[in-house]
């Protein structure tokens, strides 16, 4: 039996995470679902470490965002071998990646994630209901009335009511469903006259999913897997913007577009203490072995693990033959089928340090992706449907070339803070990499309401950005923050007894609102701090 709650929220992943925990807090009743039986979105089921600023470990994310970091810290010093060293550190980084300082295995933060979750859960205020998708949903007069799901296990379907309505799906799917306008793939530039755009507007132009999967490497062994069915196609694949082959470690640099060789060498004989981890100095995706590694097996005491633990979200496996939005089941078989066939091409032609060719001993790791495969639960969805927004963040709200680098747009509704580069990578209408530097930014509550639709809010990459600006948006802790001010307004609102657009328009309404959100550890501005 589900019982009738205040708020629901389609969607598990970050934002939704977050927005359960603020609605909760705020004491209102909350049903969540997820279409994976794995909460925590891009961080978990879709296997991809976080993307950070610079400045993550002093300020830029909220409260409950370094709630989770720390937690996630906590458990790999309860329950993992560390050495002294590496236990005594504050901002440990467990697998010594280059993109994060804290790169992490999914099933960690997923532990975490759960346990932020138990208490509202064992309350009776939050009920989850994992591998439930939503299929359809009923709307009058600019209110969202229900949504329907389908049990993915046996096919059943359940039709949800609430007051509110967050969309925290990783598509934007709610907003198809119950007619919300909104917009996919590339904008005119004639729009919001960008630099960046097109000429004219490109819906399936849309960024490249990656399905992402884990990998260890054991020297004399032989993992090798079956050769891929597409294995053929993807090994002679070559995209006219790239300098060879697309399965090859030479690939385009993302903010010169130069060819730049990458190097793989598994399990290196470098200390993990003495990896730093900072995007604005250095991307870290020159040597791919270290880029994303969740597991440092030199953390820990010698013999605790045979090798590093890395995560594939390479280049080589960035998939945009077909829009995810719009065509979803062939995109994602054909992402899958990339990255099965970039691990066979590692595994039995990719060239190695020694002048051989191979690496038999790598082994995918569904142990730690929770499949049966190695590969992730789902694909990593870079750009969703976005809403037609009281607020669209543009080009000329967070480029550097054109605000300056202690530019940007301050807003009087800002309900939180973000900073990333505009990172675009390869799309389906034939772009190469847009990836240009963007200042720390704040995030406008009007970006999260629709202009027409009263009781939904965005809670996740579905805010009022632009195909380019979703480039600086759509990571970790933005998509938290988003989800989090989702579920603490849609709360605020029922206690109130008014409405999202009139807590933003009116003054009064919006300085309470802020309030609310500074007491929660809500960082709305940033200090001065220089865009990279």
């Amino acid at each position: 039996m589900i019982p009738e709650a205040d708020i629901l929220i389609v969607g598990g992943g970050l934002g939704g995470v977050a927005a359960a925990l603020a609605a909760c807090r705020a004491g209102r009743s909350v049903v969540m679902t997820e279409e994976t039986d794995w909460i925590g979105g891009q961080l978990t089921s879709q296997a991809v470490p976080p993307d950070e600023h610079p400045w993550v470990e002093q300020f830029g994310v909220t409260a409950t965002y370094r709630h989770l970091r720390e937690g996630i810290r906590a458990y790999y010093r309860q329950w993992y071998p560390l050495r002294a060293e590496a236990r005594a550190v504050a901002e440990l980084n467990p697998g010594a990646g280059r993109v994060s300082k804290l790169c992490h295995e999914p099933r960690v933060a997923l532990a975490v994630l759960e346990g932020m979750l138990a208490p509202h859960r064992a309350a009776g205020r939050l009920t989850v209901l994992t591998e439930h998708r939503p299929v359809a949903a009923e709307s009058d007069n600019d209110v969202v009335r229900s949504v329907t799901v389908r049990d993915r296990r046996d096919g059943t379907h359940r039709t949800l009511t609430a007051r509110y309505v967050l969309d925290a799906t990783e598509t934007g799917e709610l907003l198809r469903l119950a007619g919300v306008e909104h917009a996919t793939g590339a904008e005119s530039r004639a729009e919001f006259d960008e630099p960046h755009a097109p000429d004219a507007a490109q819906p399936l132009n849309q960024q490249g999913i990656t399905v992402c999967f884990a990998l260890s490497h054991h020297e004399g062994e032989d993992h090798t897997i079956d050769r891929p069915a597409a294995y053929d196609f993807w090994r002679a694949y070559r995209p006219a913007f790239w300098p060879g082959p697309l399965l090859g470690f030479q690939a385009p640099d993302p903010r010169t577009l130069e060819p730049v060789g990458r190097t793989f060498r598994p399990n290196p004989d470098i200390d993990p203490l003495a990896v730093t981890a900072d995007q604005s100095a250095d991307a870290g995706d020159k040597e791919l072995w270290g880029f994303r590694r969740i597991l440092a097996r030199g953390l820990h005491a010698p013999g605790a693990f045979e090798s590093d633990i890395t995560l594939v979200n390479w280049p080589l496996n960035d998939y945009w033959l077909k829009p995810y939005i719009g065509e979803e089941t062939q995109a994602l078989d054909g992402a899958r089928e990339l990255s099965l066939s970039l691990l066979y091409w590692l595994q039995t032609e990719a060239p190695r340090p020694d002048g051989g060719t191979g690496f038999p001993g790598l082994r995918p790791r569904p142990d730690v992706t929770g499949t049966s495969d190695g590969l992730a639960k789902a694909a990593y969805v870079r750009e969703s449907r976005r809403i037609k927004a009281v607020t669209t963040v543009t080009e000329h709200d967070v480029a550097i070339d054109l605000v300056g680098p202690r530019g940007g747009t301050r807003y009087r509704d800002s309900v939180g803070v973000g900073g990333y580069r505009i990172d675009l990578h390869p799309s389906t209408g034939g772009d190469s990499y847009i990836d240009i530097g963007s200042v720390p930014f704040e995030i406008p509550l009007g970006a999260l309401l629709p202009r027409r639709v009263r009781n939904l809010v965005a809670a996740g990459k579905n805010i009022g950005t632009t195909h380019i600006t979703n480039g600086c948006h759509r990571l970790h802790p933005v998509e938290w923050n988003v989800g989090e001010v989702a579920g603490a307004l849609a709360g605020h609102c029922l206690a109130e007894n008014v409405e999202p657009h009139q807590v933003r328009s009116d003054d009064k309404r919006l300085e309470d609102f802020g309030r609310l959100l500074d007491r929660a550890g809500v960082q709305r501005h940033w200090p001065d701090v220089r865009g990279y």
